[in-house]
């Protein structure tokens, strides 16, 4: 599955500052605007893995319809 985001950096003295305008938490660094880009890109990854199970785990057990919605913005 493929999404697409908005990721914002900012130089800051000698660093790269980024996040994602769509997912709060989504926040990182790096030295050059490629690391950082990588870095977000790993960021936003992670949570959205991390929050899959534990939606997962909080719904286990639990009768619930699962899918795919799909949004215009």
């Amino acid at each position: 599955m493929e999404n697409t985001f908005t990721g914002v950096f900012e130089k800051a003295g000698d660093w790269y500052i980024g996040f994602v305008e769509e997912l709060p938490g989504a926040n990182t660094q790096g030295r050059t605007l490629e690391e950082a880009r990588e870095n977000l890109r790993e960021a936003v990854q992670l949570i959205l893995l991390s929050n899959r199970q534990l939606s997962e785990t909080e719904l286990s057990g639990k009768e619930v319809i699962r899918e795919e919605i799909t949004v215009d913005v």
